[in-house]
């Protein structure tokens, strides 16, 4: 096994993969790139993954029988999500000259994952670096995880995983892997924290995730979604590329964990603006607002994880001093967000409320808002619809007070909008409302929710004129995309069963005329809500 790997890590790697070096204009460069488990060729187009002979215990490739079911299991699990990426198995050979060949002839002696290239510009950390990823790719991003999410396995065996006791032994894992250097990174009191904090929330939110368990919230989803592995095409389609396919309890769990990895990675570029963002949008997407009960704890376990990961080499003797110190300080790095990720969130909470009547506007007031103060938007319609049980732009074409919208159901609506709201109040961050709040019980409600958690509340009542509302209807009805069922038969109706506002004081009721300049009225909404906190976006 030594030969193979003196050939696979040799400067002169040309034979291996059967190419020439001596015909430049043939055979395309070659650039290897290392990691602790793995040798990754870049040919070209191509990419050959080879898996290292290790064993770290929750890894194992220490022999040719295990490193060929992981570069199996790595194919069949990524064709998940990138089918057209990861091509096949292909063998590594030893011909008669003693050398060894990728897919050469011969005694086949191991075997390599065969991908295709992805382009480095793609790439979401690359993206970031150099200021590319926004709001929208974020967006795209978070309904790309919400759809394969909700297209992973479920089921008993994948379920034990998600129960406290079966994460603490993830956790209690990390904490004895690192025992023994943790001062090196953190003082002892911050060490402290950090077990203290990560235990404690498995104790006390032990039946939330009881409750996410009997939800099928956990799958077997990728365990490893960082911003590296991440890619966004110039067709709008986003790819995923390497999850976990050596130990299954590590991507067996709560879509939450996975989530969480991707948000603390982008924490971890200074980016808690559009972290929130993808928590939003992704909670938006999936109708899964539960999420923000269990996802600090888990950002927090995910940044502990990373920062373990970086002390392997920080603390190897054998590797060169300059990559152990950048190890050592990416290590602190992700242990003292490890510590920040349980503390209080820097975002202020408060419940924004956004009403009137049928295409006032509210949708797209509530899409803008959310991006300026970081909050996520629990709407009615998708609420409703997925009490219902059908997809968000499945149009339901009920009476105006009949069906999916009669008056009882209705209430049932704002009871779950309101309780899903409140989950999010809990974790600290500030919540959108976006429905028709037609009556004063209707609002009245919703400042209750505020009064109970004692937090700043504003009903913004969207206006525009009827006209203008009826031409945005007939706009909308030609779009695929739309989750309302609001249309021109209805419109009348529900005008009339509008309520006016005199039960609120006018210090939580702002009015928006909708119709008016974009820029006018987001000043308005901005001289009375306090948007996204200073210095937390870059």
């Amino acid at each position: 096994m030594a030969s193979l790997f003196e050939d696979l890590l040799s400067i002169d790697a040309y034979p291996l993969l059967g190419l020439d070096r001596s015909d430049a204009a043939r055979s395309p460069s070659i650039e290897l790139r290392e990691t602790h488990i793995s040798a990754v060729y870049l040919v070209g187009d191509d990419v050959f993954k080879v898996k290292k002979p290790v064993d770290f215990g929750f890894l194992d490739f220490s022999t040719t029988d295990k490193r060929r079911a992981a570069c199996e299991a790595e194919i069949e699990l990524n064709r998940r999500l990138s089918p057209d990426v990861y091509l096949g198995v292909v063998p590594i050979t030893r011909g008669p000259d003693g050398r060894h060949r990728v897919g050469g002839e011969g005694e086949v002696i191991d075997h390599a994952v065969h991908m295709r290239r992805m382009p480095d510009e793609q790439r979401a950390d690359l993206l970031i670096a150099r200021g590319a990823l926004g709001r929208d790719e974020i967006d795209r991003i978070a309904t790309t995880i919400a759809r394969f999410h909700a297209a992973c396995r479920s089921d008993a065996e994948t379920a034990k995983y998600g129960a406290a006791e079966s994460i603490a032994v993830n956790v209690l894992e990390n904490f004895a892997q690192t025992r023994g250097v943790l001062d090196h990174y953190l003082s002892r009191a911050d060490a402290e924290e950090i077990e203290r904090a990560q235990l404690g929330a498995l104790r006390e939110k032990a039946s939330t995730l009881e409750a996410r368990v009997a939800k099928g919230a956990v799958r077997d989803g990728h365990g490893d979604l960082r911003l590296e592995h991440c890619y966004l095409r110039p067709d709008g389609s986003v790819t995923l590329l390497d999850c976990i396919e050596f130990n299954d309890r590590f991507r067996y769990g709560d879509v939450a964990s996975d989530l969480a990895f991707l948000t603390m990675d982008l924490a971890h570029q200074r980016r808690v603006d559009l972290a929130e963002h993808l928590l939003a949008a992704y909670a938006r997407e999936s109708n899964d607002f539960d999420l923000y009960a269990i996802v600090d704890f888990y950002e927090s376990y995910r940044a502990y994880v990373r920062a373990k990961i970086a002390t392997f080499l920080a603390e190897n003797p054998d590797a060169p001093a300059d990559l152990r110190a950048a190890a050592a300080a990416e290590a602190r790095r992700y242990f003292l967000l490890a510590l920040a990720a349980e503390r209080t969130s820097a975002l202020r909470p408060m419940v924004i409320a956004v009403g009137g009547i049928l295409a006032a506007g509210k949708s797209t007031l509530s899409s803008w808002l959310s991006a300026e103060i970081g909050a996520p938007i629990v709407e009615a319609d998708r609420t409703r619809k997925h009490m219902i049980g059908v997809a968000p732009t499945t149009h339901v074409n009920d009476g105006a007070w009949s069906g999916a919208y009669d008056k009882g159901f209705t209430d049932k609506v704002y009871a779950e909008l309101l309780r899903r709201a409140s989950v999010v109040l809990d974790s600290g961050r500030p919540v959108i409302l976006d429905a028709s709040f037609r009556s004063p019980k209707m609002r009245l409600s919703a400042q209750s929710l505020a009064r109970a958690h004692d937090v700043p509340f504003c009903f913004v009542e969207c206006r525009a004129p009827n006209d203008v509302c009826k031409a945005r209807l007939v706009a909308r009805q030609a779009r695929a995309d739309s989750v309302s069922d609001g249309r021109i038969a209805i419109f009348d109706d529900f005008v009339k069963e509008w309520q006016p506002v005199t039960e609120l004081p006018a210090a939580e009721h702002l009015i928006i005329d909708t119709s008016a300049a974009e820029a006018e009225t987001r000043r308005a909404v901005c001289d009375r809500v306090v948007t996204w906190p200073q210095g937390l976006d870059g």
